[in-house]
């Protein structure tokens, strides 16, 4: 028996990530699973690297990547975000700068316990790959990308939460009053966004995975002060601001 909580796409909101521990610890967990992004986008790329290196698992996300090496296929904002996150990782101060670069130049990209997987795209493309709620019409792909599961598989990358089906069904957290039962169909979950939803809800999400059931969780959090952190960093796009107040 275990009981975990499964986040990802952190993407250096500060304020969201505070405010889903804090739910956390209130959920009696045993372990933590980060499923990548830490950084990207958001204002507190350090601050959050510093927290996630106290997971029990974390994976390396796209954007996490990208501040690694050089960002591939990235929006100009995206890209302009992840190289000052890059320079706010590298001036942190030399032993800082060192723990954090090596934390994130460690982490893995897939995870199996068993039958089940823990990614951050795809279990065919790890890092890279996304899986939108529209893709379960697309025979060919979604077939292609059960074959990689055994049983289930948890996901971030796309921050909208949901289960897909082998049946190539698609279940919002709103269809399934965010509770999940995993049984012996095979099934990918995605845990949603911490620190930037993208299904109109503004809200954080993750998941608590309590043995075989899944529950998606959204916490509030202070996202008028992230916001204005970006919109008063000059290498920050406002847009990228803006959009949190809608969860888009």
């Amino acid at each position: 028996m275990s009981r975990r909580a499964i986040i990802s796409d952190i993407h250096g909101n500060l304020e969201a990530l505070q405010a889903v521990l804090a739910d956390i610890r209130q959920q009696q967990t045993d372990s933590i699973y980060c499923l990548g992004d830490i950084v990207g986008y958001g204002p507190n790329p350090c601050e959050c690297v510093d927290l996630c290196r106290e997971f029990d698992v974390c994976l390396l996300g796209n954007h996490d990547n990208g501040a690694l090496f050089d960002p591939e296929g990235f929006s100009a904002g995206a890209e302009r975000a992840i190289f000052w996150t890059r320079a706010q990782l590298e001036h942190s101060g030399p032993e800082s700068a060192q723990a954090r670069w090596s934390f994130l130049a460690k982490l893995p990209r897939t995870i199996r316990e068993g039958q089940t997987m823990f990614v951050h795209g795809s279990p065919r493309s790890p890092l890279n790959e996304y899986v939108f709620p529209e893709d379960v019409f697309n025979e060919r792909k979604m077939s292609r990308i059960f074959g990689y599961i055994q049983r289930f598989c948890f996901q971030g990358h796309t921050h909208v939460p949901g289960v897909f089906t082998e049946k190539r069904r698609y279940l919002s957290p709103h269809d399934l009053d965010d509770f999940y039962d995993l049984g012996e169909e095979k099934v990918m979950v995605n845990v949603g966004s911490v620190g930037q939803p993208r299904d109109n809800d503004p809200r954080s999400c993750y998941v608590i995975l309590d043995n075989k059931r899944i529950e998606f969780r959204r916490v509030e959090y202070a996202v008028e002060v992230t916001r204005k952190k970006i919109l008063e960093n000059p290498e920050l796009d406002d847009f990228l601001g803006d959009r949190l107040l809608e969860g888009r």
